[in-house]
C-alpha cells in the first residue's frame, strides 16, 4: 500500500499510517472504516424507520465504496479482518444502493 509522507491519523492517539488513497480524509484504514461504518449504520436505521436517507449521505457512501475498491486494488497486504471489514461494508453499500435504485428506500433531496 502506498502511504501518505509522514502524516499521523487524525483520531488522537492512533500511530498507523495513513493509506494515500485516504491522505485527504487524514485516517487510517481502521479508522476510515468505523466511519463508513457508521455512516452506513445511520443510514440504514432511517431507511428502516421509513425515513428518508440523505441525498448527499448516499454520495458519501458512494465515495467510501469507491476509496475501498481504490484501496483494495492497490496490491497490497492488508490483514484479514481489515479485508473482511471492506468486503462487507461493500456488500452492505451495495444493497444500500440497490434499494435506493428500486426506490424502496426513499431519498430526501435538497431542492
Amino acid at each position: 500500500m502506498a502511504y501518505a509522507d509522514s502524516i499521523a491519523c487524525r483520531k488522537i492517539s492512533c500511530a498507523n499510517q495513513i493509506p494515500q488513497s485516504l491522505a485527504s480524509e487524514q485516517l487510517c484504514l481502521d479508522h476510515f472504516l468505523d466511519e463508513a461504518f457508521t455512516r452506513t449504520d445511520e443510514a440504514l436505521q432511517r431507511s428502516r424507520a421509513g425515513r428518508p436517507v440523505d441525498a448527499a449521505a448516499l454520495e458519501a457512501m458512494l465515495a467510501d465504496s469507491l476509496t475501498i475498491v481504490t484501496s483494495l486494488d492497490d496490491q497490497t497486504e492488508h490483514s484479514e479482518e481489515q479485508r473482511d471489514r471492506m468486503l462487507e461494508l461493500l456488500l452492505i453499500l451495495a444493497n444500500l444502493h440497490e434499494h435506493v435504485a428500486h426506490g424502496t428506500v426513499p431519498v430526501m433531496r435538497m431542492a
